[in-house]
């Protein structure tokens, strides 16, 4: 049995998390490069590369940090996890996510943590990571965090400093047969030390990133401001006999996006999505007297608000690789694209938004091959049984299963045939 270490009072802070957080996208804007390259040795039919995946989710969870005014661990580890939760791109995009997610259901409401508080928030991150992957699917990252959760675990119950929980952690991590990482361990071990060095202020500041952007995209960094997540949904009325609604909606460009404004029995109808709702409403208060406000974080399951008029029972979303292959899709009747290839992975957020516009009241997301397979799990998991998900193997089996489409049929009949289909030409 471990000995604990009765002394240790440490307390970890927000600003420690901040710098933890920060570590990590730091560590990755070093070695995402070499992931990819990496990455592309071990597999050169790779279509999407999970170094710039990675990168891109670690800048939308960090940006929510660059100018929140709330200073608790609870809250900041909340607001990271739900920019991870929709900025994620990739597997191992929605598989850091998760680990997010966790944290943040451990740190939940707490103005600081314990060392062994901290601890058992990442352990508990671990398991929200591991859990995310079928049960019959095994991946470097899982096997990986599966052997960190048990190396932390001794630190975490001896009540080590934070700093030698995440050395545990990094060591159980490590290869004990002297071979390099494969991409998916090296991910999670990247990510483990970036949160040391941010924790012990060891790291290149990113900060270039968040304020500037132009020198990196000479250097083809991805600018994480156009990462940047709107998680939040937020709904109001503003009571207002005169007014332009168009000027309105123009108006909250600046701080929303999916901006919907409606006039309605002497009122404004207001409906966006963003990463900062007091702003918003604080922006608001002069054109009238707001009744009927509601927040939802579009993270959550099944938060997202549904439209009161959508122009049709359900519609057809398909996934393009690139523009001409979203051409034929929408030829054969896709309502939706969600368009990104190889260097512009869809975000979990983008599919997310697109099953969000208030055209349908149900959704079916068909994916163009494997690579969004995760994704649209997770996509699943927040919506619900407002979309089904018909995962393709590759383009033409997601035509085949475009053709089938029927809008006389609910999304769950529609996905059904779909399904049945591709299993029997599989």
């Amino acid at each position: 049995m471990a000995l604990r270490n009765l002394t240790n009072r440490e307390v970890i802070t927000g600003s420690d998390f901040k710098r933890m957080v920060t570590g990590a996208y730091s560590e990755f804007l070093l070695e995402y490069e070499s992931i990819n390259e990496q990455a592309k040795k071990d597999n050169p039919k790779l279509v999407t590369p999970p170094g710039t995946n990675i990168l891109r989710t670690m800048g939308a969870a960090v940006l929510p940090l660059a100018d929140t005014q709330d200073d608790t661990i609870g809250g900041l580890a909340r607001r990271v996890a739900s920019a991870a939760a929709l900025g994620a791109r990739g597997s191992s995009g929605v598989v850091l996510s998760q680990l997010f997610r966790g944290m943040e259901k451990g740190l939940l409401g707490k103005i600081d943590a314990t060392s062994s508080e901290f601890g058992k928030a990442f352990q508990y991150g671990i398991l929200y990571a591991q859990r995310v992957l079928p049960e019959d699917v095994d991946r470097p990252i899982i096997s990986t965090a599966r052997a960190v959760a048990k190396g932390a675990y001794k630190a975490v119950r001896a009540n080590l400093p934070i700093s030698e929980i995440l050395t545990a952690a990094i060591e159980a991590g490590e290869r004990k047969d002297g071979k390099p990482l494969v991409v998916g361990e090296r991910i999670m071990v990247d990510f483990l030390r970036g949160c040391q060095k941010g924790l012990n202020g060891n790291f290149v500041s990113p900060m270039l990133n968040f304020s500037v952007g132009t020198g990196d995209q000479k250097l083809g960094i991805p600018d994480p401001r156009k990462d940047e997540v709107h998680p939040y949904c937020l709904t109001f009325e503003i009571g207002n006999s005169k007014g332009d609604a168009e000027r309105l909606e123009e108006y909250l460009q600046s701080t929303a996006s999916f901006i919907l404004v409606e006039r309605h029995k002497g009122k404004f109808t207001v409906h966006l999505h963003t990463a900062h709702p007091g702003i918003v409403l604080e922006q608001c208060v002069g054109f009238g007297r707001l009744e009927s406000i509601f927040v939802n974080n579009m993270a959550e399951p099944h938060a997202m608000i549904r439209a009161n008029h959508s122009l049709m029972p359900v519609a057809l979303l398909a996934v393009a690789y690139d523009e001409k292959h979203a051409e034929r899709l929408q030829s054969l009747g896709a309502n939706l694209i969600a368009l990104g290839g190889e260097d512009d992975t869809p975000s979990v957020g983008a599919l997310v938004n697109a099953a969000h516009s208030d055209l349908a009241e149900s959704y079916v997301m068909v994916s163009d091959g494997t690579r969004l397979n995760l994704e649209l799990h997770e996509v699943k998991r927040i919506l619900g049984n407002r979309v089904e998900i018909v995962k393709a193997g590759n383009r033409e089996e997601q035509v085949a299963a475009v053709r089938l489409f029927d809008g006389n049929l609910s999304a769950k009949e529609n996905a059904a045939r779909m399904n049945a289909m591709l299993a029997k030409e599989s």
